[in-house]
């Protein structure tokens, strides 16, 4: 009876260790746990809820995400925004970054290569894309600012290579960032737009009729990430820019209608 007594109370000393332990490493990682902003080109916002929680639960650290089109995001950034990260939705915009100073130089990489798209949610809105935007006398076309919106700019470089920019001139409709683009088309706001791949795959409504625009005919839309100079938790911002480029991240990115490549490119 004393030996099963005296095993009993082994265990139970085994037990309070263990719990002592964890409640020491879960102590450990909240201390060292930081809550970082990341500004966010709004085309990427499906995709990046889907990578904070796999982040946060790998770190312990939490972020804070600002969604907005690229130019704006850049301009609050100027203006001393205080945010850690810059995810933007092209690399003219972190490169300036880093020419100011404002960007940690040696940090810029390319963490996604986004894909254009014609989209309409009327299934019979267009089967030749060319003649559809070719009708000068056609429904309103959304497409990003492209003074605010690398996606915009895209889009004016589609029309221009085709031809057409003079053309659909006065059927256009701006949209701030290429969230409020999208939005134009999804509320019937415009019959067709130029939005983005990640956009359209994240949808839950009606496919309609969509045109995947050869790459050939815009500059790639190279996505690109930034570490800031003025960040207040730069170890949670290197450990988050690290989590973009591993295979796990990479793997969401691509599904989620994006390139990754091979590589990063800087």
């Amino acid at each position: 009876m004393a030996a099963a007594s005296e095993l009993s109370s082994r265990r139970y000393s085994r037990w309070q260790s263990i719990c002592a332990g964890l409640l020491l490493a879960t102590a450990t990682i909240s201390a060292s746990a930081e809550t970082l902003t990341a500004a966010v080109a709004a085309n990427f916002t499906g995709t990046m809820q889907k990578l904070i929680p796999l982040f946060e639960q790998q770190t312990g650290h939490q972020i804070r995400a600002s969604y907005g089109s690229t130019g704006k995001l850049y301009a609050q950034i100027r203006q001393g925004a205080p945010f850690d990260v810059f995810l933007a939705a092209d690399r003219e915009r972190p490169a300036l970054l880093e020419q100011q100073e404002l960007g940690v130089t040696g940090s810029r990489f390319t963490y996604a290569r986004g894909r254009l798209v014609l989209w309409s949610r009327s299934g019979d809105a267009f089967q030749d894309p060319e003649a559809y935007l070719a009708a000068s006398a056609g429904p309103r076309l959304a497409i990003g600012n492209p003074r605010t919106a690398p996606y915009g700019v895209a889009a004016m470089e589609v029309l221009d290579a085709l031809g057409l920019a003079e053309t659909v001139q006065r059927r256009l409709v701006r949209g701030d960032s290429i969230a409020q683009t999208f939005q134009f088309v999804a509320t019937g706001n415009a019959e067709a737009g130029f939005v983005a791949l990640a956009q359209l795959r994240a949808w839950d409504g009606n496919s309609g009729a969509s045109w995947v625009v050869p790459a050939s005919l815009h500059q790639p839309i190279d996505q690109q990430a930034i570490l800031l100079a003025r960040s207040e938790h730069p170890e949670a911002a290197r450990a988050w820019l690290d989590f973009l480029v591993s295979d796990e991240a990479r793997e969401i990115i691509e599904k989620d209608g994006y390139d990754t490549g091979d590589t990063p490119e800087p």
